[in-house]
């Protein structure tokens, strides 16, 4: 049986800088909830898909890094954009 290994998730330029444009609109408690639902809402995708649970974590793990580092530049940068 061959490994299903996905396009890195934190390679998706576009969405990660939308997910984090999107937090970043909302309250803090929000836009946590909206990140937890976003990462959830991949682990689902990728486990259905059939890769394999460590991949999915290590996956998962790096796509909430890189949202929450766009996030940081919204905020720490003049202007605020993502």
């Amino acid at each position: 049986m061959a490994e299903m290994i996905p396009f890195p998730l934190a390679a998706r330029r576009r969405f990660i800088d939308r997910q984090a444009a999107v937090a970043h609109g909302m309250k803090p408690e929000s836009g946590e909830r909206h990140i937890t639902r976003m990462i959830d809402q991949q682990r689902e995708i990728l486990l259905r898909k059939g890769v394999r649970p460590d991949t999915v974590n290590r996956e998962c793990v790096s796509m909430e890094a890189a949202i929450r580092a766009a996030l940081w530049r919204a905020v720490m940068t003049p202007g605020g954009a993502v």
